[in-house]
């Protein structure tokens, strides 16, 4: 089993080095690239002033952070959510230098580098010189995020999840499919063919239960749509 957290915070700012605080972490657990449905969802109280750029990127204000809980205050159950699990932020760098300091400040282990993988990175890898951004993605694969009016971090990290299977090659990857077999196997499917058996499968109907079919149909009447099925050596019904 691979569990894996699609992870995505928001900050007061660009740089936990200076000061600047976690507010809200998001994050969904995927196992074998599906959705359990598990999420982490938090706001944070920073102990400091949201300035007006932060406010503007995620619009959560110092009025609405002022009763919510501290870092350490949720770090229990957070590292609890992602423990044995990898990791998958969306420009992993920024994130976890909030996580680490958060960690770090509250007495707890940081996390490794080995445990994150950054699909800012993968993005850029499987489509070099393209936009990499979360929307620029969405846009790509054909992601709905008509609800991204303003960043959030449960939101982002649900639609960065899509993202991310998408960025592996889609959930049909699960079924150990070629490309070459898997377009096969869909044009025969939307040909509506059949191919036949080569060696027809032995009958499983005996004569008793063809005979004890007939003597049911022969109740329904002379029109039953069954008689149309029939054949010809059917046994009747005594």
């Amino acid at each position: 089993m691979q569990r894996e957290i699609v992870l995505d915070t928001e900050t007061t700012g660009l740089d936990p080095k200076t000061g600047d605080r976690l507010v809200e972490i998001g994050a969904v657990e995927i196992v074998n690239r599906f959705p359990t449905g598990k999420t982490f969802h938090v706001y944070i109280n920073p102990d400091r002033s949201v300035p007006v750029e932060a406010f503007n990127v995620h619009g959560l204000s110092d009025e609405f952070l002022a009763d919510k809980p501290r870092f350490e205050d949720i770090a229990d159950d957070f590292v609890a959510f992602i423990a044995g699990a990898q990791l998958v932020i969306h420009n992993a760098q920024f994130d976890m230098g909030f996580i680490n300091m958060e960690l770090k400040r509250s007495g707890r282990p940081t996390v490794a580098p080995d445990l994150v993988l950054d699909t800012l990175a993968l993005a850029r890898r499987k489509h070099p010189g393209s936009p990499a951004s979360l929307d620029a993605l969405c846009a790509r694969y054909g992601i709905d995020n008509s609800r991204r009016t303003r960043h959030g971090a449960l939101l982002d990290s649900e639609l960065l999840a899509e993202v991310y299977i998408e960025l592996l090659g889609g959930r049909q990857a699960d079924l150990g499919l070629s490309t070459a077999a898997a377009t096969a196997a869909r044009a025969a499917a939307a040909s509506g063919i059949a191919r036949p058996r080569p060696v027809p499968l032995a009958p499983r109907l005996t004569a008793v239960d063809l005979a004890a079919h007939a003597g049911f149909v022969a109740t329904l009447g002379d029109k039953a749509l069954w008689n149309q099925w029939l054949a010809p050596d059917t046994p009747a019904a005594e």
